[in-house]
């Protein structure tokens, strides 16, 4: 087997308009079109997809609250961190710097999926 490219990851959440707020206000990610039959919303990000599936429930595997980088997360690189970190701030997103003292910080989204963002 040779993996060639990573297509998608699919991340749950429980209110799709909150989560499309975040995704593709807040994050700034491109929504693309899809023709499925259950709710959902797919973001573009380069050659890579976030796909945003509703389900009734959002299973919380946060096993490291102090250090959120130490959890499942989706990293994302920003040309600036400073002023993705301003704009997480205005919305009231939680952050985290990164303990390593990288240019890096961790939020969540309104259903706790934690997101890296790094510069």
């Amino acid at each position: 087997m040779q993996i060639t490219q990573c297509l998608h990851a699919a991340i749950l959440v429980s209110d799709l308009e909150r989560a499309e707020q975040f995704y593709g206000n807040v994050l700034g990610l491109s929504k693309v079109d899809r023709v499925l039959k259950f709710p959902g919303a797919w973001y573009q990000v380069g050659e890579f997809q976030i796909h945003l599936i509703v389900a009734n429930s959002i299973p919380s595997d946060l096993v490291n609250s102090e250090k959120l980088g130490r959890n499942r997360h989706l990293a994302f690189l920003v040309a600036n961190l400073d002023a993705a970190k301003e704009k997480l701030m205005a919305h009231k997103y939680p952050l985290q710097m990164s303990a390593s003292g990288r240019a890096a910080l961790f939020t969540q989204d309104p259903d706790g999926n934690i997101i890296e963002l790094g510069e």
